[in-house]
């Protein structure tokens, strides 16, 4: 497993980290927002994947985007994929085993695990 710091309140964010430590809360508050606004469904694919069900609308499409490239300048571990087909809006999360305890509070988060 690998070393984590406290965040705010419970998160968890990986040593690995680059996003400068005052802007952590802020971008947490990021990520929750998308999560209470666009999350209709967390699905674990397997132990490194998770598949979040977004509202499949266009802001909801812009925002996950947004913020998932973002994401990938300060843990450049996660490997986001944001798919529409069918009528349905799909984010995809994956990283590798050694962070595996990033994605799993992300999935509880994302899942309304809040504070």
């Amino acid at each position: 497993m690998t070393e984590t710091k406290a965040l705010v309140s419970g998160a968890w964010v990986p040593q690995a980290c680059t996003l400068p430590t005052t802007e952590q809360p802020l971008r947490l508050a990021e990520f929750d927002e998308m999560f209470a606004s666009a999350v209709v469904g967390v699905q674990r694919v397997d132990r490194m994947r998770v598949r979040l069900e977004l509202r499949p609308e266009p802001g909801a499409a812009g925002r996950a985007a947004d913020l998932m490239v973002r994401e990938t300048r300060c843990c450049s571990f996660f490997t986001f994929t944001l798919t529409a087909t069918g009528g349905q809006l799909a984010l995809e999360v994956a990283v590798p085993a050694e962070h595996v305890d990033v994605l799993d509070a992300l999935a509880a988060r994302a899942g309304g695990d809040r504070p």
